[in-house]
C-alpha cells in the first residue's frame, strides 16, 4: 500500500510540471523589418518613441550617429549632411507576457530622412509586407518638416 501511494505521487509530480500548452516565444518575430530596406534602423539609437491610441500604432524614431548627436545636442531642424533618421511604425497589440501591456505586432511603415552633401532631406517610405518602397508623392515634405521636428527624448 505505500509503495502504490508513493507511485501515485511520483507520477502526479512528474505530470504536473508537463505543460501542454507552450510558451509563448521571448522574441517578438511579429515586428522584425522584412523587405528590400536600404538601412537597418533597428540598429540605430533611438531619439525618441510615441504610441497612437486612435490608429492603435506604435512608432519609433532612430537616428545614426550624426542624427543622435544633432538631435541630443539642439532643437534645430536642420540636420547636418550625413544624418539618417528612421521612423518605424508598428501596430500594437497585447503583450502575451505582461497584462495589460502593449508591444508592437506588425511594421506598417518605414520612413527614411536622409540629409545630403547639400544639405537637402531626402524621404523615402516603405510599405507592406515585405516592405517595399513606395510613393509619398505630394506628403514627402509634410513628412520630413514632422520627422524631423521630433524632440529627442531625455534619457537618465
Amino acid at each position: 500500500m505505500r509503495f502504490l501511494l508513493m507511485t501515485a505521487v511520483a507520477l502526479l509530480a512528474m505530470t504536473g510540471c508537463d505543460s501542454t500548452k507552450p510558451e509563448p516565444a521571448s522574441i517578438n518575430q511579429q515586428a522584425a523589418l522584412t523587405g528590400q530596406l536600404p538601412y537597418n534602423p533597428l540598429a540605430w539609437k533611438v531619439v525618441t518613441s510615441w504610441t497612437n491610441k486612435h490608429d492603435a500604432t506604435m512608432s519609433t524614431l532612430y537616428g545614426n550617429d550624426a542624427a543622435v548627436a544633432y538631435a541630443r545636442s539642439t532643437a534645430g531642424t536642420a540636420y547636418p549632411a550625413g544624418s539618417i533618421l528612421g521612423l518605424v511604425t508598428w501596430a500594437e497589440r497585447d503583450d502575451p507576457h505582461w497584462f495589460g501591456g502593449k508591444i508592437p505586432s506588425t511594421p506598417q511603415s518605414v520612413e527614411f530622412v536622409r540629409v545630403g552633401e547639400t544639405g537637402q532631406p531626402e524621404y523615402r517610405l516603405y510599405r507592406g509586407s515585405p516592405l517595399a518602397h513606395t510613393d509619398a508623392g505630394a506628403d514627402a515634405p509634410n513628412r520630413i518638416a514632422y520627422i524631423t521636428t521630433q524632440r529627442a527624448a531625455v534619457m537618465p
